[in-house]
Formats: C-alpha cells, structure tokens, sequence
C-alpha cells in the first residue's frame, strides 16, 4: 500500500516550541480581556490566549490570526471543562487562521455551527495549521444542517481526543470542505444526526483512526457527500474524496457505519462495526452530472470485523452511477448473531473472507469488539495493509488481527487509551500495573475485570502503582473512568 505521510501532520507538535517572549493573554471576568476575539487582536505568535473559567454565549469571529511554525498561538481553557463557549450562532469562527492550537474548551447550545474554521472565500489561500484537542462539543442548538465543527478549507490539521455529543438531526460532528493533509484520531462520538464526520468538496489526503462512534448518525463516516460544484477546493476537482484511509475505529449503530460516496481511492480497513441497522456499507453517487462528476470507484474494504444481527437489511446498498465492480474486499470476518449462517453479499469476490465461525466476542461493558483468544479473527488480516496502531494504541501483530483490536499482545510497551491521554504499562504485565493519566483533580477510578465480567480489582488516583500479583495470568479487561466516560483496552497478565 502507499504510506501517506500523515505523520507529517502529527507533527503539529511543534507548537511547543515557543518563543522567548511568549506572554499569555487571560480574558475572562475580571481578567485583561473580557472575551477571546478582543485577546486575539493583541495576540503575537507563541502567546497563549487563557480563557478562565465561566460561560462565554456571543459569535467570536477571529480573522488573520497567524502564528508561525515554531511560535503556534494557543488558545486554552484554564482546565478540563471549565470553560464553555456557547449559545450564539456560533462559538468560534475563524477566517484565514494558521498555526492555531484550541484546547481544553466546551462548546455548546449553537443555533450554526459550533467552530467554524475557513478560508474566507479565497480558494487559492487555505486556512492553514491548525489543532483542536481535547474539547467537547455537545448539545447542538438547532436540528437542521448544523455541525459541531465545519471546516472549509483548511490544511494540514488535526482533531484529537474530543468529545461530541447530541448533534443537531440534519448536521455532522466533524464537516469538511475541500480540506488537506488532516488527521482525525482517538475522538469519541455519541448519538449523532446525518453524520459523525463528513469529508466532501475536493477533500484528499485524510486519516482517520482510532475514533469510537455510537449512534453515530445516519452515516457514521460519509466519505464523501453532494457539494454545490461553486464550492469545491481545489476549484474543478472532480471528486467529493479520495485518497482517504480509514483504520482502527470501532462503531456501534448509525443507519451505515460507511458510506462512499463520489469518492476515489477510499481505503476502509481494520475496522470493527458492531450492529449497523441497516446496512455495513453503501456506495453511492449523489450527482447525476457524470460528465463533471467521475463515479465513485476504487474503494478498499480488508481486515475489518462485522458484527450484525437480523436488522440488516442487506450487506451493502448500491446506488445508480456508481462503479462498484472497482472495489476490492478482502479478509474481514462477518458474523450474524442470530444466523451462524450468514454469508454477505457483495458487489466482488471477496479474497480470504471469513464467515460462518463465531469471533468469540467479550463483552466489554458494552463494546462487544474485544476477542477471547483462540478467535479466528486472530492473525488472519492480510499482510498487504496493515494499521500503524490499533484502536487502543499497540501495534498490530504480522500478519493482523482482523478488526480495530489486536489480541496478539506483543513481549512488552505500554498501551495509550484512544480518545485520551491515559498510559498503562508495562504490557504484558506480571506483579503491577502502572497507571498515568493527564487529569488528576477529576474523580477517576482504574478496574480490572476478567473475560466473565467479574471485578478483579479497583485502585484509584493521578499516578498509581496497580499490585495485580493476586491475578492469574490471561486476558483481562481493563476500564478507566472520568467525567462519567468509560474507555475500555484489553489486558495481558502473564
């Protein structure tokens, strides 16, 4: 497979490297500023733009606010939830930014959209750098065409360990248009519209990972979309999305957990879908111009685990104009729960495909996609493509596991929760654990459970130091908790 350099996006990092002179702008009641927008205009790269605590309910419109590569401007709530924008039309709304950092901040009750991020209409310059991490986003305030986040022209960017929650009927969590070079990774998604995240508009070169969808919408993934043709970046593209990939996310419900639609060279792989209601994937086209529009083709659909039951309607829905001959399917593991029988139809031959033997599911306090060993989805993926991280973060094995977990747990490392910041290790793990998590004033608790959904053991704390001497060695499971949020990782004790 081609390696896309996502990384290089990942290094939105650099950030960190500020300058000396570097000052940090409060607003809040009482503070320098009174609002975000009036720190903005006194704000030079490498400032930190601190929002104290309280509730900020007016449209902030920030326009040209540069930072540089090695001096990124920061905005910041002072903690973990503590500040919450919300309220107006919109929250936050950038035109023309780069090299911009946001976290640490809630956004809620917007009647538009909550963080609106573009180019301000000027196709041939996109907005630029930036970061949103670690914010929650939740409780839309309208039901019609409204997204959490809608970003519009922007490149080399990356949405991480967010929360969205309760989104308006008719909108996304995530919006792109003609966007470039962006990673989406270890957000958590509940209870969506139309979709949980939407790429259209001449959108290229995006990775997203890691992710957790539950009721995620109509389409948990639209990977792709029907854009008005004035809209496009780059201007004449003649595709809603292409060159995507798609890895090691786990859903939970939506009508399809993936649709393609108008998109090219869309690959789908290590995934798990557990109970999709309607159908697994749809491959659709939503223009009926195909002398500008090229059909949707060249889809990849390999190593992923789905879990259905008698609502499925069919496998896949395929739409007119469409090439779905074009697509290639390949070793992902079908199980119906209430048909061992199941055999999905799809639009090819599928190469190595798995069905009619049970993955041996645990239930993991409500995920499901976790394996017993002796699965066998367990070293069955094929070797031609391959995640870089599993949803929990570890490694994958070679050849992979099928699905968004890897069970063959490596000699030893650690594991990084998806969606947040936690570190537990040493994995595998004999006589102790050791627990790290970035939020230490919150109430959180650490639990070990065995494959029967006992509780082994409890510990809570900042830093701690887990004695699990008294546990046989196998596969457990571990639940971290915070903020009345669950995550959940497998556990090898030898």
């Amino acid at each position: 497979m081609r390696r896309r350099t996502f990384l290089t996006v990942l290094l939105l990092a650099a950030w960190m490297v500020q300058t000396l002179t570097a000052a940090t702008l409060h607003v809040g009641p009482g503070e320098t500023y009174p609002h975000p927008a009036a720190a903005a205009a006194d704000a030079e790269p490498g400032d930190t733009i601190l929002i104290h605590p309280g509730t900020y309910n007016t449209t902030y419109f920030i326009e040209e606010l540069h930072g540089q590569p090695n001096a990124w401007i920061t905005i910041r709530g002072t903690g973990m939830w503590e500040t919450v924008l919300g309220g107006g039309t919109e929250s936050l709304h950038f035109i023309n930014c780069r090299y911009i950092l946001l976290e640490n901040l809630v956004f809620e009750r917007n009647t538009g959209n909550g963080v609106n991020i573009d180019d301000g209409g000027d196709y041939s310059s996109p907005a630029r750098h930036f970061e949103i991490r670690r914010c929650w986003f939740r409780n839309m305030g309208a039901q019609g065409n409204n997204d959490f986040l809608k970003l519009s022209g922007l490149d080399s960017f990356a949405v991480t360990n967010c929360l969205f929650e309760d989104g308006g009927d008719g909108g996304s969590g995530i919006d792109m248009v003609g966007c470039h070079w962006g990673v989406i990774t270890g957000n958590r998604f509940f209870r969506m519209g139309s979709n949980s995240i939407q790429a259209k508009g001449g959108t290229r070169h995006l990775e997203i990972s890691r992710n957790y969808f539950e009721d995620g919408g109509l389409r948990a993934m639209n990977l792709g979309g029907s854009t008005g043709a004035a809209y496009f970046r780059p201007p004449g593209a003649n595709y809603e999305a292409r060159d995507l990939e798609v890895f090691a996310n786990v859903t939970r419900g939506s009508d399809a957990p993936v649709a393609y639609v108008s998109s090219q060279h869309v690959q789908v792989y290590q995934n798990s879908f557990y109970l999709p209601e309607r159908w697994v994937f749809r491959i659709l086209q939503e223009s009926g111009d195909t002398s500008f529009y090229r059909p949707v083709a060249n889809g990849s659909f390999i190593n992923n685990l789905v879990i259905v039951d008698s609502r499925l309607r069919s496998t896949g829905n395929i739409g007119p104009l469409t090439r779905p001959e074009s697509f290639q399917f390949a070793h992902n593991l079908w199980w119906q729960l209430d048909d061992p029988n199941f055999e999905p139809v799809l639009p090819t031959a599928e190469t190595g495909g798995i069905t009619g033997l049970d993955p041996l599911l645990v239930d993991s306090m409500g995920l499901p996609v976790f394996l017993m060993r002796g699965s066998p989805a367990i070293a069955a993926g094929s070797t031609s493509i391959t995640a870089r991280q599993d949803f929990s973060g570890k490694s994958f094995a070679n050849p992979p596991t099928i699905g968004a977990i890897e069970v063959a747990i490596g000699t030893g490392g650690h594991i990084r929760a998806a969606g947040s910041e936690d570190i537990v290790y040493p994995i595998p793990a004999t006589n102790y654990l050791r627990w790290e998590n970035p939020d230490p004033g919150a109430e959180q608790t650490l639990q070990v459970y065995d494959l029967n959904g006992k509780l082994c053991l409890q510990q809570s704390g900042h830093v701690s130091t887990v004695d699990i001497s008294t546990l046989t060695p196998g596969l457990y499971l571990l639940r971290i908790t915070r903020h009345s949020l669950a995550i959940a990782l497998p556990l090898l004790v030898q």
